[in-house]
């Protein structure tokens, strides 16, 4: 008999950098059988590194963190009235201008206040889609556009697209210290080895590609437009503290990198109110999952990226 409870195992080494779940689970929990697996699967009943994964087909690499909830039922999240800035709406797609201080979807002891509970309040179709819908994600703290699925088709066409390469994601971001020139970052990442919470440059991890172009230089600032190939978990910021210009007010990629040279503590000053990272999803442009015609959206700055680029601008 199985017996109720979550196991979990973090993918090692001698595995390989690529494999599918399904084999990998085969491999590891050879005591289950190969349809008891998919089955776990597909009833949502997996996750890597806390997000649930449905597809047996689903990548996993060296680092990845995998937990099975056996036998537990699949978890129903409760609709709440929470406001969502809505940029577009037709019958397939949903486009949202994200505010800051609200998570995408829950996960690590947090079951409420996300957009996934608030999706379930506008229409509760969005049970039967996979996260309800939800594409891809910006952090908590990241403010700007993202596309959510409406139906089943919509959601398979845009993961897909997702996953060629073929929804283009531009953000607008305030890094620390003053850039020469733009250029493009190729730089795997993969889940840091202390902190799973954080991510790393990892020559065994996935693969990253960000491209990055000044918009303005300020004396110790740099405004970029960034833009992505790869959707890797803190893919800008990992990346651009690795050139060691890291993301103006983030918390957690800043490092020694924190404060610029020779800045004056009165600068420092007016913008220590900025206590989130400077970083905003301002265009999202894609083939629409059913009629095949080029969208494109775009999001203009928030107040608070707005107060701090005037701050830098007359300092």
């Amino acid at each position: 008999m199985i017996k109720k409870g979550k196991i979990s195992v973090t993918v090692p080494i001698h595995f390989g950098s690529k494999k599918r779940l399904d084999q990998f689970l085969a491999n590891f929990f050879n005591q289950y059988s190969r349809t008891i697996l998919k089955n776990w699967i597909l009833n949502a009943q997996v996750d890597i590194n806390g997000s649930i994964v449905t597809k047996p087909s689903k990548l996993v690499f060296i680092g990845d963190l995998i937990t099975i909830n056996i036998f537990e039922k699949r978890k129903i999240f409760f609709a709440e009235n929470i406001f969502l800035n809505i940029v577009y709406e037709d019958d397939d797609i949903l486009v949202i201008n994200k505010p800051i201080n609200l998570v995408v979807h829950p996960g690590s002891g947090r079951d409420n206040g996300t957009i996934l509970n608030a999706l379930l309040y506008k229409d509760n179709r969005f049970q039967k889609i996979p996260r309800a819908g939800i594409i891809h994600r910006l952090d908590k703290n990241t403010t700007g556009l993202m596309v959510i699925a409406k139906n089943i088709l919509a959601y398979e066409a845009l993961v897909k697209f997702l996953k060629n390469r073929e929804i283009f994601r531009e953000y607008e971001a305030i890094v620390i210290g003053n850039l020469i020139s733009g250029g493009t970052i190729k730089k795997k990442i993969g889940r840091h080895k202390k902190n799973r919470t954080k991510m790393c440059i990892d020559s065994i991890g996935k693969t990253a590609i960000t491209h990055y172009r000044i918009i303005e230089r300020f004396k110790y600032h740099t405004h970029l437009r960034v833009w992505l190939e790869t959707g890797r978990t803190h893919q800008i910021r990992v990346h651009m503290l690795y050139l060691t210009y890291p993301i103006l007010g983030d918390p957690v990629y800043r490092s020694k990198f924190g404060i610029p040279k020779g800045m004056p503590e009165i600068i420092l000053k007016k913008i220590n109110f900025f206590s989130r990272p400077a970083l905003h999803a301002s265009k999202l442009r894609f083939y629409h999952p059913r009629t095949n015609i080029l969208m494109e959206f775009k999001a203009v700055l928030p107040k608070d990226m707005k107060k701090i680029i005037y701050i830098l601008k007359t300092n």
